[in-house]
């Protein structure tokens, strides 16, 4: 039983250092360019209904922390079933590789902006910057198992978010400086990708 065992674990071991060293496949580029669609409904309804986010904050956030469940679920989803086809017996691994790799940047993203509401309302207009610098830390830190050129939209991300916090004002909160560099910046993620896979020979 303990030879048994033992076999076991040093299975378990070679297939995690092989999910180490596999790029992985399971995003999907057309997937990742439709979030940047859904950031650009999103802009155009804050355009619409919220002339003034800077003295309607709870508002703004709906808008932007729905469009942000809605993608995540959406590239979940597909990361799942995809991941599946894709690396097969390895799935799993990746799968929770990709997630150990993106999910700090995610909950640091989650805990700033609470306190920032909770104790620091005057200061919201930050938010937009700092979530696109959290989500270039996200990306970054991913760069080690997805394509060489994916550090390209981690740079475009944090230059945004520091574009944003330059304005140093309520500027910040308008919904271009949001939809502008998340459009731009998942169509660079999903052409990564595509042409990513295509180098390596595999379906985009």
């Amino acid at each position: 039983m303990d030879d048994l065992q033992k076999a076991l674990g040093d299975i378990s071991s070679i297939r995690r250092q092989v999910a180490r060293t596999t790029e992985f496949r399971g995003y999907g580029p057309a997937t990742l360019a439709t979030t940047g669609a859904f950031a650009a409904i999103a802009a155009a309804i804050q355009a619409r209904t919220l002339a003034d986010p800077a003295n309607h904050l709870s508002e703004y956030l709906e808008i932007w922390i729905a469009t942000a469940v809605v993608c995540a679920g959406l590239t979940g989803a597909q990361m799942l079933t995809r991941a599946r086809r894709m690396h097969s017996s390895l799935s799993s691994e990746m799968i929770r590789m990709a997630v150990e790799q993106f999910l700090p940047a995610a909950v640091a993203g989650a805990l700033v902006t609470a306190v920032v509401v909770r104790s620091a309302p005057a200061s919201a207009w930050m938010l937009p910057g700092l979530w696109q610098i959290v989500f270039s830390l996200g990306i970054l830190a991913s760069c080690r198992f997805l394509p060489r050129w994916m550090v390209a939209p981690g740079a475009w991300y944090l230059l945004t978010g520091l574009g944003c916090l330059f304005l140093g004002d309520a500027r910040a909160l308008s919904p271009w400086a949001m939809a502008t560099p998340f459009v731009v910046g998942q169509l660079l993620v999903a052409s990564v990708l595509f042409f990513g896979a295509k180098e390596a020979g595999n379906e985009a």
